[in-house]
């Protein structure tokens, strides 16, 4: 009876060690059970002949297409047990086809095919038994189907005339897939079967799971069906096959296989299935698919039974994917996830070789990422990604780069130029980098100082291509150019001017074909006021490239400069012929129509601007009080002639007339706007900033059309739009400013230039209008501060020239004041009908 406990035990014991292959226990569980146990030669022959093969393949791995390398001693030894085992036939039927299973896996490792192949048709593969058996015989079953399939492709090269045969194709896809499906199931029974040992005995030392190895076989058999359909020009089943390994309960064995055919499916999803195409994970495979060869369609249906299969995910609720850009993002995100959870930190040498293929793993995932995300414009997502990759992407620069851009495209600039630091430190003799950075400080973050220096990069990156350096004296004389707008004194201005002038005349000599250089240097001479000169290069500009909205704008506004109004309007309407949707060109359409054409057309134009807004942002007014545009049609109702008006000046950040302070006052104006609503109970502003100003400057502009036709209640209506979306706008209380002097309300148009200052100091119109007021009330001293105050910040402001000529002349300083009158003269002949500086400043 002791016996009968002992060898159950031993069993047992050996059955443990064949499931977890722990073939180096084998030999001595051999000799107790032949010493303890009579009639066991047979199995121990059998025993030994598996652990000899199995510890000869882990020594001396097979590859893909390759016989096992290494001595054949051993595989004589494997033989002879094996041989010993099957001739006596003492074991019991399950036995002898274990027994024979091995040998036909010795016959593949030996490259003796054919054998290996009449050994199981012999043993009727297909009939075993794959339920109430032991856990390691799933796995050789599993293995011998592989083998089976292997034997099968081997025998296929050898003899061409059968290589084309559909059948024989056919045949061992299915080999593999029932590999694949048995070897999940063994998987999945190993670890339950590993946690239920775990909670019934106390732990020891020993393998766990997580060592445990799917080995050459079970590899193949998992990841071979799938890229026999691909080149087979089955697209359909093979993305089925991927899908019905994904949906199998993971283990912690498949965890690094999932990830990589995860990646795998994300990857032809994305490049190689459209929306027509796809079909959900949980419909039938569609039999006749565009993706599949022709001769293929029709086979991607499963054509075999198992009597017992892996386990699937299944639940109510459970997310299906609809389409195939979201199914790519899904999976790619659960790989994203293994990637980094799997990543290897160390930096110690040992673990060099792990920590490359880890970053290489994860690099394509993000990579993938990057295109799924990147075709929804979902940057948002991809910067959150890609700064969880940031742990393991010490010293890669790709990884920072990809990083960068995302930030980039999701408007985190300021976040995205450190980025870039760290790229210019990784690669410090690429141009491309300093110049997005610049690009970042020149535009949205105004860091002007800072994008100097970026550009001051470029230029000094010794024998760089003509290209690269121009663009860096392009960034160069922005730089420059904007810095001269900001300056307050007139000396400072002037010689950043003449450095902004000479870093575009340099990009311009350096890349001749570029459109963009001719085209800033013409606007910088423009700022400057040399107007013939500019008009020279902005041909220049739209020779090369004759469509650009920008240089269309820059030829219209320099004719406006010389009075050729209508010349003008002629250019701003072709260039909306191309860009019908561009309110900075339509801003100054309403100008100029409101010189050449009369007030009814600007209001036209300022309906038609609405409309625009309407269709382009699919946004709510929160201060829709059911008027709309029914302010603009009651203009229609008066038909007299328009007087020539001096339309106010919209220095904000999005008509391109970017100034420090006055990003500063739009600062200051959201804030205390987002108060005033929030006192006034008023419905928040849905979406980005920049449309609703957009909106704001509508309303403001018909309002400026309005006071020039002496509508002071129509201006106040139009301005009340304006208020409702910013109350505490300085461009807004300047315009209550205007009505209230067209009123004669010479004291609250006083106060409302006077807070229109308080937001925003360096607003020229309300300095210009304020120190007239004061003028008018006598206060001559505080009047010529303000203005030259004014005179200061823009030199080329014609009417702050003539208001200052009247002061002084009030004050009887008659010299000073003809000194102004001549110099407003002299601006005003090349004024254009609104500043230059309104035209984007961007690299």
């Amino acid at each position: 009876m002791a016996t009968k406990k002992l060898g159950s035990r031993l069993e047992t014991e050996i059955e443990r060690c064949r499931s977890e292959c722990q073939w180096e226990k084998i030999p001595e569980l051999v000799k107790q059970l032949s010493a303890k146990l009579i009639a066991n030669d047979d199995m121990a022959e059998l025993l030994l002949g598996e652990c000899k093969l199995e510890q000869h393949l882990k020594e001396n791995p097979i590859k893909q297409g390759t016989s096992s390398p290494g001595p054949r001693a051993k595989l004589t030894e494997v033989r002879k047990h094996l041989t010993a085992a099957l001739d006596r036939g003492n074991l019991k039927p399950e036995f002898l086809q274990e027994a024979s299973l091995i040998m036909a896996k010795l016959n593949y490792v030996e490259s003796d095919y054919k054998e290996a192949q009449a050994i199981y048709s012999r043993v009727a593969l297909d009939e075993m038994q794959l339920v109430a058996v032991p856990v390691y015989r799933l796995r050789m079953i599993a293995e011998a189907y592989a083998t089976k399939g292997l034997c099968l492709e081997n025998l296929t090269a050898l003899s061409p005339a059968n290589s084309l045969h559909g059948d024989r194709e056919q045949e061992i896809i299915t080999c593999y897939e029932k590999c694949g499906d048995i070897a999940l199931l063994y998987l999945q029974e190993m670890e339950r079967a590993m946690n239920v040992g775990l909670q019934n005995r106390s732990p020891k030392p020993g393998p766990t799971s997580q060592e445990q190895e799917l080995g050459f076989f079970l590899e193949t058999g998992l990841q071979r069906a799938h890229v026999l359909c691909f080149k087979n020009g089955n697209l359909t089943k093979g993305v089925g096959r991927f899908r019905e390994i994904l949906r199998a309960v993971e283990t912690r064995t498949t965890q690094n296989l999932r990830m990589t055919i995860a990646r795998q499916l994300a990857e032809i999803l994305l490049r190689g299935m459209c929306e027509q195409s796809y079909w959900s994970p949980l419909e039938d495979p569609p039999q006749q698919s565009p993706l599949d060869d022709p001769l293929h369609q029709g086979l991607s249906a499963k054509n075999y039974a198992l009597s017992r299969r892996p386990k699937v995910y299944t639940g109510e609720n459970v997310f299906c994917p609809q389409e195939n850009t979201e199914e790519a993002l899904l999976l790619l995100l659960i790989s994203e996830s293994m990637a980094n959870r799997d990543a290897v930190l160390s930096r110690i040498p040992e673990h060099k070789h792990d920590r490359i293929i880890s970053l290489q793993s994860a690099s394509i995932v993000y990579d993938l990422l990057t295109i799924a995300l990147g075709r929804r414009g979902q940057y948002e997502m991809l910067s959150e990604c890609l700064e969880r990759a940031m742990k393991f992407a010490f010293e890669e620069f790709h990884l920072w780069y990809q990083f960068a851009l995302s930030l980039m495209a999701a408007g985190k600039s300021a976040r995205a130029v450190k980025v870039l630091k760290e790229c210019i430190r990784l690669k410090p003799e690429e141009p491309t980098i300093p110049l997005l950075a610049a690009k970042l400080c020149i535009g949205p973050l105004h860091w002007l100082e800072e994008g100097q220096r970026f550009a001051q990069m470029v230029v000094e990156s010794g024998d760089r291509s003509s290209e690269f350096k121009a663009k860096g004296y392009l960034a160069l004389g922005l730089a420059y150019s904007l810095q001269a707008t900001d300056a307050s004194l007139r000396g400072i201005q002037e010689n950043l001017q003449k450095k902004a002038l000479g870093a575009f005349q340099r990009a311009h000599s350096l890349s001749p074909t570029d459109h963009l250089a001719a085209f800033y240097l013409a606007l910088q001479l423009a700022i400057s006021r040399q107007i013939p000169e500019a008009l020279g290069y902005v041909r220049q500009a739209l020779q090369l490239q004759g469509d650009d909205s920008n240089s269309l704008h820059l030829l219209a506004l320099l004719l406006s400069a010389q009075k050729h109004y209508h010349d003008a309007l002629n250019i701003i309407d072709m260039a909306l012929s191309e860009y019908p949707e561009n309110f900075i060109l339509l801003f100054t359409k309403v100008k100029l129509e409101s010189i050449c054409r009369g007030p009814d057309d600007a209001l036209l134009s300022c309906k038609n601007m609405l409309q625009i807004w309407k269709s382009c942002y699919n946004l709510t007014n929160p201060s829709d009080s059911g008027r709309g545009s029914s302010l603009l049609d009651r203009a229609f109702a008066d038909r007299r002639q328009l007087n020539n008006i001096t339309l106010p000046d919209f220095s904000d950040p999005d008509t391109g007339s970017v100034h420090a302070t006055s990003i500063a006052a739009s600062r200051v104006e959201q804030a205390l706007s987002e108060v005033a609503s929030s006192l006034q109970s008023s419905a928040p502003k849905q979406g980005p900033l920049h449309p609703w100003m957009t909106l704001a400057q509508i309303w403001l502009h018909a309002a400026e059309v309005y006071l020039g036709i002496g509508k002071p209640a129509e201006a106040t209506a139009c301005i009340q739009e304006a208020a409702n979306l910013f109350p505490m706008s300085h461009n807004v209380l300047f315009m209550r400013g205007q009505v209230a002097e067209l009123r004669g309300n010479v004291d609250e148009a006083k106060r409302w230039y006077e807070e229109a200052l308080s937001i925003s100091p360096t607003h020229v119109k309300s300095m210009q209008r304020l120190g007239l007021i004061l003028h008018q009330l006598g206060r001559y001293s505080l009047a010529e501060k303000i203005l030259r105050d004014a005179v200061q910040v823009n030199s080329t402001a014609h009417e702050v020239w003539n208001s200052l000529g009247e002061v002084l002349q009030a004050q009887g300083n008659d010299d000073a004041a003809a000194e102004c009158f001549l110099t407003a003269l002299e601006l005003e002949a090349s004024s254009p009908i609104v500043p230059f500086t309104i035209i984007p400043r961007v690299l």
